[in-house]
């Protein structure tokens, strides 16, 4: 279950590595567009209206969903007439790849600099998993902008925090590399360099904490640093919003955003709880 999971979560840094590469050329007039409008979104497709309907109604929920669970309400009205988000439906997968120039491999993308996201008509997947995760990053981001001590795991963390249904398969996950004596330690998450990764047949060594509070090492190929660290990255989210509430969370990223340190956002935020990373750490293992 673990391994099947873990597939699973490498398509997230996959999309991960795309949306901030921003290399990509999207072809408008490629197709005959056809829009959908609500307060926030516009959503462009060709066929389909019932689904592009859909991805409106559920583009909808989601906004009003993820801007409360992180706190953000009373700024979430950021994405209405000329701002609103524009959702790109293509009528199949050869033709999202033909007009975006990604990968065979490649699902969708969000453009956080023009606010767009950009798929195809895969229905449930896209409906539940990619849209709620790509919208959070643009949420995010909108509220946190780019100039602040951003760390990956907090971006992804709340990206894949969003994506609700696959919350308790993730959280399972995450117990049992915590019992396998396997989860990476804060001090290296903070130190990787995930998104220069190329080689994904090289070996790491890296540090971990054992369930006894030792120091030990840890042996693991590309594709399980990869996943853990991701699976990790949402644990930690997931913890702070659960252990101390919304409002706190909130105040942790405007403290961010207003371009104070990594811990000492965490300190301000969370003043009679968390100190430094070492603290943030113990807590959550705890937890």
């Amino acid at each position: 279950m673990i391994e099947e999971h873990y597939k699973r979560v490498v398509l997230f840094y996959i999309f991960f590595v795309f949306i901030y590469s921003l290399l990509f050329t999207h072809n408008l007039s490629a197709e005959d567009w056809k829009e959908a409008k609500s307060d926030h979104f516009i959503v462009y497709f060709t066929q389909d209206r019932q689904f592009a309907q859909d991805v409106l109604d559920k583009a909808e929920v989601y906004y009003k969903r993820i801007a409360t669970e992180l706190g953000y309400p009373r700024y979430s009205e950021f994405w209405t007439w000329d701002k609103r988000v524009k959702i790109y439906i293509h009528p199949d997968h050869q033709s999202f790849i033909k007009a975006t120039n990604q990968p065979e491999w490649s699902h969708g993308m969000a453009d956080y600099r023009t606010k767009r996201i950009i798929s195809f008509a895969w229905s449930k997947n896209f409906l539940e998993s990619l849209l709620p995760h790509e919208m959070a990053h643009l949420i995010f981001r909108d509220f946190v902008g780019f100039k602040g001590e951003i760390p990956l795991w907090l971006d992804e963390g709340v990206a894949q925090w969003e994506e609700e249904s696959k919350r308790h398969e993730m959280k399972k996950v995450v117990r049992q590399l915590y019992k396998e004596d396997t989860l990476l330690s804060l001090h290296d998450m903070m130190k990787l360099k995930l998104l220069e990764i190329k080689d994904m047949k090289k070996t790491y060594i890296l540090s971990t904490l054992t369930k006894k509070g030792e120091s030990a090492s840890l042996i693991l190929g590309t594709d399980n640093l990869v996943n853990i660290y991701y699976l990790q990255s949402v644990s930690l989210v997931g913890f702070l919003i659960e252990k101390y509430g919304s409002d706190s969370f909130a105040i942790f990223c405007r403290q961010l955003r207003d371009g104070k340190s990594l811990e000492e956002a965490l300190r301000f935020a969370y003043p009679t709880h968390i100190q430094d990373l070492s603290e943030l750490e113990m807590k959550w293992r705890e937890y």
